[in-house]
């Protein structure tokens, strides 16, 4: 009783103070981008900042392995592993270069952080054709103007005992139509400190884990299905050797 009394508290204390800062933020992160596209990178920096600060509070810390491996300069997409809402705030805290993610149309509703998210994100209304075909459009003019963009494979959180659900082939065919190297990112134990369907959060510390670019110049669609399987592989490899780790 007592543990779910002060998880209550902690989690109350955390959602507050990530709302809070959101709202101090939200001119930063938002102004530059109705100015002009090209100030983007400005956005994304006070987003970062939103983040270390509200992890500073929060005693969510976030560790990032191989961040070495992005190359200034250079568009990719990233294939993250999607287990909890705390990816979203992992992810500008692992990458140090500006990105757009794909997001559900329906976290485009929530208001303020709607709103705010909208600079970071491409919304999608995954029952709609339309909208899917409007997105990979949007995606596709943000790797020609070099920002990189951040894609879950899995298409939604996974909540299975397995390291990774099947991969949608989306993201693949957009590496090989556009030329852009995939570059994997792990992000390990979120699922921990916030499971899928609850609300309840917990102190601890995520660990993101980039894994070397995979290249795509020159594919074709034939080789979209090894692509896949090469990413899957590599992700899959990863995630069991950190499980391993933790169980000593």
């Amino acid at each position: 009783m007592i543990r779910k009394i002060a998880q209550v508290l902690f989690t109350s204390w955390a959602a507050f103070w990530f709302v809070a800062i959101m709202i101090a933020f939200s001119p930063f992160t938002v102004i530059p981008r109705l100015i002009s596209p090209k100030l983007m990178k400005f956005s994304y920096f006070f987003a970062r900042v939103w983040v270390f600060m509200w992890s500073y509070i929060s005693f969510i810390r976030f560790k990032t392995h191989g961040r070495n491996l992005i190359q200034k300069g250079q568009p990719y997409i990233f294939t993250i592993s999607h287990t909890s809402f705390l990816d979203a705030p992992a992810i500008p805290m692992a990458s140090p270069v500006p990105l757009k993610g794909l997001g559900k149309k329906e976290l485009a509703k929530i208001p303020i952080f709607g709103f705010v998210a909208s600079t970071f994100a491409v919304w999608v209304d995954r029952s709609s054709e339309e909208s899917r075909k409007k997105s990979v459009e949007k995606l596709v003019a943000n790797l020609k103007n070099g920002v990189s963009i951040m894609v879950a494979p899995e298409g939604t959180r996974n909540d299975s005992a397995d390291p990774l659900l099947p991969f949608f082939n989306g993201p693949f065919r957009l590496a090989i139509e556009t030329g852009m190297p995939i570059m994997p990112l792990i992000i390990y134990n979120a699922k921990r400190l916030m499971p899928k369907g609850q609300l309840g959060l917990k102190p601890g510390t995520i660990y993101n884990y980039f894994l070397p670019a995979i290249p795509t110049e020159n594919l074709t669609m034939d080789d979209l299905p090894a692509l896949k399987e090469q990413v899957y592989e590599k992700m899959k490899l990863k995630i069991m050797q950190l499980d391993q780790q933790n169980k000593h």
